[in-house]
């Protein structure tokens, strides 16, 4: 009806662009406008002014030879005042965005280690961001903001990494658990620690004489030497009585 009429309706926040006789005549705002085909006038199409987003899965390598998948969000939108570029210089707009993304992370991640990757998630988004925001103003878009929402490295890596944190957060808390004891016996002597832990246990004290071929007769004078040695001395039992075993 609308064409029957020579008339063409425009939604909000979008513009449609005008032909007269295939060449570009003007940009038609939201609202109601008069489109004459007879006359040789027609729509060429509409475009979107609305914000845009293109999430993106980029596989590149680290410094350290780490293969990880960058995961980045650009959102754009074309510009008004732009609109004849936008709409007739790019075909595909997601993939010309594409290129630019993947050429920036890939030139810029292989450049730093994988923790230092991490560590600049924003640094390699400004350099996207920045790239971006020069090359496609050229074709009327403008880049709102780009986002490195995660850098995901291999599985494998990922089950190492943890290990690693794993084990140094164990030596940590080995460390911190003999400083304590050895607080401790210090503090209170050799008695109340005998008595309330189970570091020199009657069965650990057996099974390390057992260990050093020592039979079980033994027992009695090796505790009674033991508990005639000064606390700084006692704590270091299998060092004091076994040195060959260190």
């Amino acid at each position: 009806m609308g064409n029957l009429l020579c008339c063409v309706q425009v939604e909000q926040s979008t513009v449609a662009i005008k032909e007269n006789f295939g060449r570009f005549e003007k940009v038609l705002q939201p609202g109601c406008h008069c489109m004459p085909w007879f006359l040789g006038k027609q729509l060429a199409g509409h475009l979107s002014l609305r914000l845009q987003q293109l999430d993106l899965r980029c596989e590149t390598k680290t410094k350290d030879n780490v293969f990880v998948n960058v995961v980045a969000s650009i959102q754009y939108r074309a510009l008004a005042e732009k609109a004849n570029d936008a709409f007739y210089k790019l075909s595909n707009t997601k993939t010309q965005i594409q290129a630019y993304v993947f050429d920036v992370i890939r030139a810029s991640v292989p450049k730093l280690n994988l923790d230092d990757a991490f560590e600049q998630k924003n640094e390699i988004a400004r350099a996207v961001e920045e790239e971006l925001e020069k090359a496609m103003s050229a074709y009327g878009y403008e880049i709102v903001q780009t986002l490195i929402v995660d850098i995901d490295p291999d599985e494998h890596v990922k089950r190492a990494m943890n290990e690693i944190n794993a084990a140094a957060r164990l030596r940590v808390a080995a460390n911190e658990k003999a400083e304590a004891e050895k607080i401790y016996l210090m503090t209170y002597g050799s008695d109340e620690y005998v008595k309330n832990t189970k570091y020199l246990s009657t069965r650990s004290v057996q099974e390390l004489l057992l260990a050093n071929n020592l039979s079980k007769s033994s027992y009695s004078s090796l505790m009674s030497d033991f508990l005639s040695k000064p606390p700084s001395l006692r704590y270091h039992f299998d060092s004091l009585y076994f040195p060959s075993k260190l």
